[in-house]
């Protein structure tokens, strides 16, 4: 058979399997969607993991832009419960995507009230409420200040509650379940040295710390300890000394993460489009976050099993970029250190000292 006549036959095998495709385009999209749901839908990752302290990753991304990446939002497995630390933008469908089941949240707790950590809140209470038919709203823990961002959203989305309960029936929906219930703490107290214990149920311990990301204030890091196993969540702020103390000898630090010579480029580009505003924010935004290196610094010190970066400024779509994203960081500290993607999960079972990584999408 000569080359044009194969060339031929596979055009015209090509043409046949096109017109298929476009004949047979209903049945075989209704195939595709059926085989998506029986792999997706009601998947439950929380009841399949082992006992002690899990972590996924529902949000490594900032407030610039990243289509890969939701607001900073990161899930505790512990004991069959979920607890999330902070609500950025696309976290509840992140969590979906994750089989993190929004109804078995048992609260949430804000790092600080800077919008891209609790933009997605909403869709999270939502989804929590009546995912779980739930009678009381969401715990929502933080310092001073988290009294207004609950009752802001709960008023805000009031009528969406009627509706709701409406539609679906108090038994599914129960009215008294909606929205947030706000669980404030002192910051004064939080900044102790041994920082203060905000939520203790099961074996979980929960203690908040301050972090300084001035001019922001409150501002506080969280760390979550269970049946010997331990994770250490930054916040956003800068090096900070009560934050090396109070990630001493955790199994995990998760810790955000701003490469100075990476913004420097967004920020001339800014400034070459006649943008200075822009390009201003660019410049300030460097003084109230830490570098990877200095992440890696506090990893050192505080003598951490594994560092996980976070909040990464600016975005980061690609995995190639990341060498030049870490800059120096694995000079700065030995241990392993995962630049931070949404979907990860973090395991850190009971009774061992492993740390075991794999991707729930």
């Amino acid at each position: 058979m000569t080359l044009r006549r194969i060339a031929f036959a596979g055009l015209a095998l090509l043409l046949v399997v096109v017109g298929l495709l476009v004949v047979f385009q209903r049945p075989i999209g209704t195939r595709v969607l059926e085989r998506l749901a029986d792999s997706q839908v009601g998947r439950d990752t929380v009841a399949t993991v082992p006992d002690g302290l899990h972590v996924g990753l529902c949000g490594t991304g900032s407030p610039m832009p990243d289509p890969t990446r939701a607001g900073p939002c990161s899930a505790v497995i512990v004991a069959g419960k979920v607890f999330l630390v902070d609500s950025g933008e696309g976290s509840a469908r992140s969590l979906s995507r994750m089989g993190i089941p929004a109804g078995r949240i048992e609260a949430i707790f804000l790092t600080h009230f800077h919008s891209d950590h609790i933009d997605g809140l909403p869709p999270v209470l939502m989804q929590r409420w009546i995912g779980g038919t739930h009678a009381r709203p969401t715990p929502l823990f933080g310092p001073e200040g988290v009294e207004t961002v609950a009752n802001g959203f709960n008023v805000a989305y009031a009528l969406d509650g009627t509706y709701r309960s409406a539609h679906h029936g108090a038994a599914l929906a129960p009215p008294s379940g909606h929205g947030a219930m706000p669980m404030a703490f002192s910051a004064t107290a939080a900044a102790a040295p041994a920082g203060l214990v905000v939520y203790r149920a099961d074996g979980l311990v929960v203690t908040a710390f301050s972090v300084d990301h001035g001019p922001v204030h409150p501002a506080v890091g969280y760390r979550f300890d269970y049946a010997g196993r331990s994770v250490v969540f930054s916040g956003d702020t800068v090096r900070s000394p009560h934050l090396t103390a109070m990630a001493r000898d955790a199994d995990l630090l998760v810790h955000e993460a701003l490469q100075p010579a990476l913004l420097s480029a967004v920020e001339r580009r800014l400034d070459e489009r006649d943008m200075p505003h822009l390009a201003q924010i660019m410049r300030d935004i460097v003084n109230y976050h830490a570098t990877p290196e200095q992440a890696a610094d506090t990893a050192r010190e505080a003598g951490v099993d594994a560092l996980v970066l976070n909040h990464l400024v600016p975005p980061q779509p690609l995995d190639y970029g990341y060498a030049a994203f870490l800059g120096d960081a694995r000079k700065h500290y030995d241990g392993p250190i995962t630049v931070g993607e949404d979907g990860m999960l973090f395991s850190l079972p009971r009774g061992t000292d492993t740390i075991a990584r794999k991707r729930l999408f």
